[in-house]
């Protein structure tokens, strides 16, 4: 029998890692996945990400509502909060404030934590395949190990580049640790209109 799985994916971590200057951003994740992990039975494909502040939200808002008509994808939101940080560029020759407003991600990394030992509480995976290159996942994959060690702990790194991709302390607190396949961005994309279930269609925003 096929081992129950459940994705958890990273979104900013991913988008960031594997997506970001690529043509493929109106991404398909459960073909994704389902190439990616053919052989499991998926239960779902967990999608955390924050609305983003500025131009880009609409584009967000729409890819979110594709993703939307997909059975097996649950769309959780964090937040971006407002913080004041300081220009640390050496040299820099501006004469006005060295602060400045910048928008900082928040409770990404607690929902991914939260979801995944709620799902190995209730039973309700095998496997766990989390999709990230952040080290501040590492508590959350250890204490699955404790509540449920026969759960298995799947990694894919997300990443275009060496030193992103290495994620050490991620990788060695799974069972198994792969660099997620880029090739499959280019493959799994949905077609330009998706119907939205009520008759009407959702269309790629310009520029993807």
């Amino acid at each position: 029998m096929s081992r129950r799985s459940i994705v958890y994916l990273d979104g900013f971590n991913f988008y960031y890692g594997a997506v970001r200057g690529t043509r493929h951003k109106w991404l398909n994740l459960e073909s994704v996945f389902r190439r990616l992990r053919p052989d499991d039975d998926l239960q779902a494909i967990y999608y955390f990400t924050a609305p983003v502040i500025g131009p880009k939200r609409p584009r967000q808002e729409c890819y979110l509502r594709a993703l939307s008509t997909l059975p097996t994808v649950r769309i959780i939101l964090g937040k971006f909060k407002i913080k004041e940080v300081r220009c640390r560029v050496v040299g820099c020759s501006y004469p006005g404030s060295r602060f400045f407003d910048a928008p900082e991600e928040k409770r990404t990394d607690v929902n991914i934590a939260l979801q995944m030992l709620d799902d190995v509480h209730h039973h309700r995976t095998d496997r766990i395949v989390l999709v990230s290159g952040d080290s501040d996942l590492v508590p959350a994959l250890e204490m699955v190990k404790v509540e449920s060690p026969h759960t298995e702990l799947i990694v894919y790194v997300p990443s275009r580049h060496p030193v992103r991709g290495a994620a050490i302390e991620l990788r060695t607190a799974a069972d198994k640790n792969k660099t997620f396949p880029l090739r499959l961005l280019e493959v799994c994309q949905f077609p330009a209109e998706v119907p939205d279930g009520r008759g009407g269609v959702i269309r790629k925003p310009a520029g993807w």
